[in-house]
């Protein structure tokens, strides 16, 4: 039987595909945008006919299907969300206007005052109010409610959202209005933020909520013509869908909370980086056809952080900390009006894609740079399977050699090193804009063009050892074939570490982790698969901003002689991120959350050992390739049929299938015992 995860990317969808007994395979198919579930289907057929089976018995052969979508997060991007209301409080229709501003942007007076969210004219107030004790101060005016939903169907609104204040202590009004808002509008789904996001901040609260009711009719659309695709071409066996949070759930969960599948496939990233590496601190970056993601592991630990954002909003709930620029193979290059050269964040995306790919695109594009640098074989592309055309690369570069007056070869290699320095500048903005010098890191390489800039990129960083895995291309696929069925609970109660309320603690983990075990059993994870993890977001007295401490159970709940563990595990984590600490003062511990995991197996579904490595390791080739100073004649070499242990010495290429590696002078790499290539710096 086989297992698969395929992820779709801005020009391929990969698959990972695993079978007990056999190596991993690596399968893409071109994405097909406005019917992804296409392309889903596309590269199942490619898997298929690669094992001489047709679709529908490959299907039949298929135990589990893992995805990691990018529908919600195309849909933020683009703005094609569905038209959606906010019902608030009297007096406060202004929370996604006000907003909360990002720390690393409050300072830039060059962006303008962005519109809210949900616009006002689609903002209803009613009339009720709840304290923060979760007394009921004001009656909910039923009516109010009403008259809002009459007004939502004026403007054919498609969701809607409810977020009142301390509805996390009190959530009766906000189930009230939703009541009302079912027998007034039948259909509409409606998104209520004690139930979605139960956290003090108000703006955090009812941003997540008003973004997670807009994705709503998208994502169940999607889901819904996923499934159908699947089930109308034979499929029977479990589909589970990436989240934000470094897991997977089934479909009907993720379309109760589409919110938490919005960047849901650079996430599985990480994972990856965890069972490919034993290293403490990893930098983790993936280059597909669009952007290039940044995500990075700490003493082994994903990075969550509750201040994710996306464009001008935040999102409001946690997820695995991942940046993300407009720098792939497909980034148009261009000239600005100032006559300097900008790659990005535009992309030729999979239609018509870069000129290269001869399907109509003429915009200059990183891979058409990399056919003319003779970086990338024209001929080898998808280990043969696309055929690219070195004349329309060419034609395309040439506009831009013409822009800047400089030669055909200049231009590609400046659009080469503008694009590096761009994913440069995503690497400093997790490790050194955080206090954390890259140099002191392991770097883990995926995505299909990647491994055409990481050496140049290892080199300008200062980074000595890093790992190109063997399946590279599709190293988010593979970190959804191992990944868990993961999921997140969250609850409010603010308490400090000199009067701390260990009843109350102990009794919100407990209904955490009920909560958590009902997610699990509802998502097929027997008990014997079930593990929690815990954690709780603090700060010192009268700070702002909350930051996130991982944290141990003994013997199923907190005792006394816990309390100086939490405070110096939130001391420590302090002062790793923001290089203090002040063991002197209040410990203010405000939400807490449990991590439901289930084990579906996926730690046995990683890459067999390859054969030992016999004799020296011989070039198939030579060809010529531009490395800054001129054209040099490199090595070429046949990734795939090096044994464990076979060294190369740069400056050289390495061909896989899927991706193509560029090794420069005073690089070495060794393949381990995977098939994994681990490069170091010469002595």
């Amino acid at each position: 039987m086989f297992v698969a995860c395929i992820d779709i990317g801005g020009t391929f969808t990969d698959l990972v595909l695993h079978r007990e007994g056999a190596d991993l395979e690596i399968h893409k198919s071109p994405t097909t945008p406005g019917r992804f579930e296409r392309g889903f289907i596309d590269v199942l057929d490619v898997a298929a006919k690669a094992h001489g089976m047709d679709l529908r018995t490959f299907l039949a052969n298929t135990e589990m299907i893992v995805h990691g979508t990018t529908v919600s997060t195309n849909a933020l991007v683009e703005g094609k969300v569905a038209p959606t209301g906010l019902i608030c409080n009297a007096g406060h229709p202004d929370i996604l206007t006000l907003r909360e501003s990002p720390r690393k942007r409050a300072f830039n007076i060059k962006i303008d005052f962005p519109p809210p969210y949900i616009h006002r004219s689609r903002t209803c107030e009613v009339r009720g109010r709840i304290d923060s004790m979760g007394n009921e101060v004001e009656p909910l005016c039923d009516d109010d409610v009403r008259a809002a939903a009459r007004h939502f169907k004026a403007c054919k609104v498609e969701a809607v959202a409810v977020c009142l204040l301390w509805s996390i202590v009190n959530p009766t009004h906000e189930s009230r209005v939703r009541d009302i808002l079912r027998e007034e509008m039948p259909g509409v789904p409606v998104t209520v933020s004690h139930e979605l996001n139960p956290i003090p901040r108000e703006y955090r609260r009812t941003i997540s909520t008003a973004i997670n009711a807009s994705l709503y009719p998208i994502v169940s659309d999607y889901v819904g013509k996923l499934t159908g695709a699947l089930k109308q071409a034979g499929y029977t066996g479990e589909l589970l869908i990436a989240n934000c949070v470094g897991g997977m759930m089934p479909p009907e969960e993720i379309v109760a909370r589409p919110i938490y599948s919005v960047m849901s496939g650079p996430t599985l990233a990480p994972i990856a980086a965890i069972s490919l590496t034993q290293a403490q601190n990893v930098i983790v970056v993936d280059m597909g056809g669009t952007t290039f993601d940044v995500s990075a592991l700490r003493d082994r630990h994903l990075v969550v952080t509750p201040e994710a954002t996306f464009g001008m909003e935040m999102l409001g709930i946690p997820k695995i900390d991942v940046r993300s620029v407009g720098a792939g193979g497909g980034s148009i290059a261009w000239v600005d009006p100032g006559g300097l050269l900008r790659v990005g964040p535009h992309s030729a995306s999979a239609v018509p894609g870069p000129a290269c790919y001869g399907r109509g695109g003429t915009e200059p594009t990183v891979t058409d740079a990399n056919v003319v640098l003779g970086i990338i074989d024209p001929d080898y592309f998808l280990g043969g399977r696309i055929r690219l055309d070195r004349a329309k690369a060419e034609a395309a570069v040439g506009r831009i050699a013409k822009a800047l007056k400089i030669s055909l070869v200049e231009a590609a290699y400046a659009i080469y090193a503008t694009t590096n320095h761009n994913m440069i500048g995503a690497i400093e903005d997790i490790t050194v804009n955080e206090g954390i010098d890259p140099r002191d890191s392991y770097l883990v390489s995926g995505g299909g063009a990647t491994a055409c800039h990481i050496s140049d990129m290892a080199r300008i960083l200062g980074i000595g050892s890093l790992m190109i895995p063997r399946f590279a291309a599709g190293l988010s696929a593979y970190g959804g074939l191992i990944s868990d069925v993961r999921w997140e609970e969250t609850g409010a109660l603010n308490t400090t570490d000199r009067h701390f309320d260990l009843a109350g603690v102990n009794r919100l983990l407990a209904s955490l982790r009920k909560r958590g075990a009902a997610f699990l059993r509802r998502s097929g994870i027997k008990a014997g698969d079930q593990r929690f993890e815990f954690a709780f977001q603090g700060r010192y007295l009268y700070q702002s901003w909350d930051i996130e401490v991982p944290f141990e159970i003994v013997d199923g709940k907190l005792a006394k002689g816990d309390l100086a563990r939490l405070a110096a595990a939130f001391h420590a984590q302090h002062e790793r991120i923001y290089t203090i600490k002040d063991e002197a003062d209040t410990v203010e511990m405000t939400t807490w959350k449990v991590r439901a995991i289930g084990d579906t197996g996926g730690a046995a579904r990683g890459g067999s050992t390859i054969a030992t490595q016999r004799g020296p390791v011989v070039p198939k080739a030579k060809r010529p390739v531009y490395l800054g100073k001129g054209f040099r004649d490199v090595p070429v070499y046949d990734a795939a049929a090096i044994g464990a242990g076979g060294k190369i010495s740069g400056p050289s290429i390495l061909e896989q299938p899927t991706t193509t590696i560029l090794l420069l002078e005073g690089q070495v790499a060794t393949v381990d015992g995977f098939g994994n290539l681990l490069i170091e710096l010469a002595g």
